[in-house]
């Protein structure tokens, strides 16, 4: 078998074994049927992210329905694929390949991803599938997602390669005088140059990502709508996050906080840079930042309870004096050390009170420990973490520190 036929095999049976362990969650939550909406859900399923829907049966074939384009979805798909045809139809056409599963007593269960899909297309889809009764699928999807594959966290290692070269691309790059929208602009270019698909996706509501949270001093601390201890001031209200057109000075902090997507995957991670030096209050915070995420990384293993390594990061910022600045400042202060990644910047499990989820091997999270000072910077880092069966591995591999950038003249 050549190497491009083994490529192929390992992505079909990754995409059947999804299917399968979807399926054996819908047998534990009595679902008879799972109407898939989402455009990664379906690309998770399928490996083919055309408008459509994907129908899991609790066992059986599951089908792909297709919109648009039915053609390409044909080419891409991994499983069965099905032309859509009329959607006041969907129902019958449901019925047409699931028939057992509407000849038993009593209402079929069907379960779709409710944090995700709008009030409007769910009562459409009500009123064309007949003789159901429908449940929240959301957590069997983020569950599912949440633990990751050898072949995604090859996709993952490849794009934590790329954000390790691009970082150090830009620590030659940058100059005082230099806005951080140019910085930005060259980080975007190296990485699309490398594979980077151009996109961050986010889970949330109303939530957004570009590429990364390039900034520097004031700008980086300016608060924001997004859900992240450091927001940036963005070009336009119209998009109020990011690089700036402020200028990058000499002595003050200039967070890189870069993401990167390869192949629908994603790495995350956060570098301090600084030509020239830090003043004594923000040195001693980025220090505390270092301190927290070395406490954190003793932890990482199998069993830990999520929230317990919010709780006990926000006990050392305290014990540093600095639980004011800690993940944000004021009222604007994020309730997190961290978070999954995947295909989404936003995944579960969550570093949060309240998510009382113990990490299992195969989680990929990663931790941001980083402190807002109004009016003068954001300092930290961030790195993105493997949870394995005794403890974690760094799938982040830029080197870590405060980067002073000497060579700027």
């Amino acid at each position: 078998m050549n190497t491009e036929q083994s490529k192929d095999e390992i992505i079909k049976a990754e995409h059947h074994g999804r299917i399968a362990r979807l399926q054996h969650k819908m047998e534990i939550a009595g679902i008879d049927l799972y109407l898939v909406t989402h455009n990664l859900d379906i690309y998770y399923l399928t490996g083919s992210m055309q408008t459509g829907y994907v129908l899991v049966p609790k066992c059986g074939e599951a089908v792909y329905f297709v919109k648009r384009s039915y053609p390409r979805a044909q080419k891409e798909s991994i499983i069965r694929t099905a032309p859509l045809g009329s959607f006041r139809q969907l129902g019958e056409t449901i019925r047409s390949y699931y028939e057992a599963l509407f000849q038993g007593e009593g209402s079929v269960v069907i379960a779709t991803e409710f944090d995700v899909l709008p009030v409007q297309q769910y009562e459409r889809l009500k009123a064309v599938i007949l003789g159901t009764s429908w449940t929240d699928g959301s957590t069997l999807f983020r569950e599912l997602r949440m633990l990751k594959s050898a072949y995604e966290l090859d996709r993952i290692r490849t794009a934590a390669s790329a954000a390790h070269q691009v970082l150090d691309a830009a620590a030659d790059y940058i100059r005082p005088g230099m806005t951080e929208l140019e910085l930005i602009a060259y980080i975007e270019r190296e990485f699309r140059l490398k594979g980077h698909v151009g996109l961050i996706r986010m889970h949330g509501y109303n939530q957004e990502l570009v590429t990364g949270m390039v900034a520097s001093g004031s700008a980086a601390a300016e608060p924001s709508y997004f859900d992240g201890p450091a927001g940036g001031l963005g070009l336009t209200p119209a998009s109020p996050q990011g690089s700036s057109r402020k200028s990058i000075e000499v002595n003050e902090p200039v967070l890189v906080d870069i993401g990167c997507c390869i192949d629908g995957y994603v790495i995350d991670q956060t570098r301090t840079l600084v030509m020239g030096q830090l003043e004594e209050e923000l040195q001693r915070a980025y220090d505390a930042s270092e301190a927290i995420l070395r406490a954190t990384e003793k932890r990482l293993k199998p069993g830990t309870v999520c929230e317990s390594l919010y709780v006990d990061a926000l006990a050392m910022a305290e014990s540093f004096g600095m639980q004011d600045h800690f993940m944000g400042y004021g009222e604007d202060q994020v309730k997190f050390l961290g978070h999954g990644i995947g295909m989404e910047i936003d995944e579960w499990p969550v570093l949060a009170r309240g998510f009382k989820q113990p990490l299992q091997e195969g989680m990929v999270i990663a931790i941001e420990p980083k402190f807002t000072f109004p009016g003068r910077g954001v300092v930290g880092i961030e790195n993105t973490y493997l949870i394995t069966a005794d403890g974690y591995e760094t799938l982040t591999t830029a080197e870590e520190g405060l980067r002073i950038i000497s060579s700027y003249a």
